[in-house]
Order: C-alpha cells, then structure tokens, then sequence
C-alpha cells in the first residue's frame, strides 16, 4: 500500500507570545518563530507507518507545503520513518488560505504520483492545524483529487486493501470500511507517536528529500498565496488592554483606611 502523509509546520505553541501579524500584508510573521509538526500531523504520520510496518511492500511519503527554513520538520518525517518528503517552497505560496493551500497540495500530489509512477492508496493528515483549526484542508484536497475523504478518524485499520476505520461524531461513534483512495484527517486519540531516536536521525540522512518551487510545479500564479485566496483579511484593530484607575485614599492614610475605602467600591458594585 502507498501512503501519503500530509504535514504543516506550525509555529511552537509555547512561543506563541513571540508571533506578530504584518500591519501591512496582514500575514503572520513567523521568521524566527520556532516551529513543530502539526500535532495531529504526528498521529496521521504514526498511523501510516504503523500500517506499512503491519503490510508487505508499503511506503509512507510525507508532503508538505512551507517555507523552506521548516526543513528540519521535514526531515523529523524522515527520522520518525517515512520513506521520502517532498516540500513544495516558494514565496508565491505565502499567504494562502485553506482554498490555495490545498489546490497547491493536490498539485503536489499529482505531481509525486507522476513522479514516482503510481497512486497512492491512502493520504492521511491530522484533522486540524494548531495555528489555523479550520479542518477544511484535508477534506478540500480531497475534492481537488475526487476521492472520498473522511474527517475525525479516531481508529484506523487495514487488512488486505481494505480500510475500516472509526469517525468521532458529535453524538456517536461511526464505523466505514471501505478501500482507496481516500484521505482520512486523524484525530489526536488515534495512537501516541513514536519519538525519534538516534538511529532514526541517521537514516533520515541518507532518505530523499525532494524541495519543489513553483518553477518546478509550474500553477498559475493567479491561483496562489494571497492573491489565489478567496479569503482575505479585514482590517486589524489592536485593543486597548489598559485599566482605568482612580486613588482611593490619601497618601497619609492606614491600611484600615485602605480597606474600608476598597469595601465601599465592592458594595456599591453589589459584590
């Protein structure tokens, strides 16, 4: 079975104090943000390669579409036990919303598919981005590709091409089966991926990691980045986060004099 795994870069949650938007272009900053795999993408990784580790002549090909700095994250693929990466890089890729972002990736996934001579049986996500949590990429590269596409997979299997697999809803817990190709978005309850160990690291050295630009992918610029987004940004408004505040007492006054002024507010505001 081939499988595709589909991987963001996102930027590291606990350095999410540091990330500022553009007043200009109206797009995050994320240059000298340290950036993670997408949580979920993690668990879509580690359930791809649980079934090619359970099958006979399986792959797993990790695609992603960032900037060329979050390299490192795609070789992390590569150590984690993917077979091969393909980042497709280029500034006209910026700024994109869900829309050009998953045309760009079907693209990209036609384009390994040719590449390589095949298709591929299955193409695993996670069901939403940490930065974004929109979930519409997997399900809309789906619709660019006209496969089946399932959201919130919680339990996936495959025994001999056929795929059975649990969706979360919202009330109950549904069951498919059913074979591909199709993309599946993953939930976090999945499975608990696999850390990267130092054998890991060094294979990943010798493992092919293919950088695409858009001179390579050859699209129509009108169909990319900001310019290819239905989506846009309105106008960014900064709140102020400031307090009004007024002196309760004098300066020569006690600490009695402090609380009985403080609990004279509180009554008067009914606490």
């Amino acid at each position: 079975m081939n499988i595709l795994v589909l991987v963001k870069p996102v930027p590291d949650p606990e350095k999410y104090n540091e990330i500022r938007i553009d007043s200009q272009t109206k797009r995050l900053v994320r240059e000298g943000v340290p950036t993670v795999i997408n949580p979920t993408d993690r668990n879509a990784l580690e359930a791809a390669l649980q079934i090619r580790d359970a099958m006979e002549d399986s792959t797993v090909t990790v695609l992603s579409m960032a900037p060329e700095f979050s390299r490192d994250k795609i070789v992390e693929c590569l150590a984690m036990g993917a077979d091969d990466a393909y980042l497709l890089s280029d500034r006209a890729f910026g700024g994109a919303d869900t829309y050009a972002t998953s045309y760009v990736l079907a693209e990209g996934i036609k384009k390994v598919e040719a590449e390589k001579g095949l298709m591929f049986d299955l193409i695993l996500a996670g069901n939403e981005s940490a930065d974004g949590a929109t979930a519409h990429v997997p399900v809309q590269v789906a619709e660019w590709l006209k496969i089946s596409h399932i959201s919130r997979v919680c339990s996936l299997n495959v025994e001999d091409e056929l795929i059975k697999l649990v969706k979360r809803s919202e009330d109950v817990m549904l069951s498919f089966q059913g074979e591909g190709p199709a993309v599946l978005a993953v939930t976090r309850d999945i499975n608990k991926p696999r850390f990267v160990n130092a054998m890991g690291i060094v294979k990943a050295r010798k493992k092919p990691l293919t950088i695409w630009s858009n001179e390579d992918m050859k699209l129509e610029e009108s169909r990319l980045g900001l310019e290819g987004s239905p989506t846009q940004p309105g106008e960014l408004i900064a709140p102020h986060m400031g307090r009004a505040g007024e002196p309760l007492v004098s300066g020569d006054a006690t600490a009695a004099d402090a609380a009985k002024a403080i609990l004279s507010v509180m009554r008067k505001a009914g606490v």
